[in-house]
């Protein structure tokens, strides 16, 4: 058993993310809302967009390994990003971080007015699966 990402033939070829995502009956599937670049009190940790990527994906695998999982267990990230904030500053500090292992994971993105958190300028979210033994 194996979780299965796939890039066909006829769509985008990208190695920044996939497009589909098959994962087997019996996985454990993680659902982690949305991570900001704020430290556990809840501040923003700074007014610099790549500062704030990197300390919501390190939320993010906060959250995930609460959950028995790791950053390279995620099948889907949704991102949001404030319109004004500099998008390739932001995916810049996390692209790394966001593919795991063999193809990438799926990627939605979005950018937006404003977000819940004040001086918030991104938010991630992902869906994991972990396949246990």
């Amino acid at each position: 058993m194996e979780i299965t990402r796939l890039q066909p033939a006829g769509l985008v070829s990208s190695p920044a993310f996939s497009h589909v995502a098959v994962v087997p009956a019996g996985a454990t599937t993680i659902y982690v809302g949305g991570q900001n670049g704020v430290d556990a009190t809840g501040a923003v940790v700074s007014d610099d967009v790549a500062e704030q990527s990197v300390r919501a994906v390190e939320n993010a695998s906060t959250a995930l390994e609460a959950a028995g999982a790791t950053l390279a267990d995620v099948v889907q990230w949704t991102v949001l990003i404030a319109e004004d904030a500099d998008l390739g500053a932001a995916y810049g500090a996390i692209a790394p971080r966001l593919a795991g292992p063999g193809a990438p994971p799926l990627v939605s993105a979005a950018r937006v007015a404003g977000l819940g958190v004040p001086g918030a300028l991104i938010e991630v979210s992902a869906i994991a699966a972990v396949l246990r033994g």
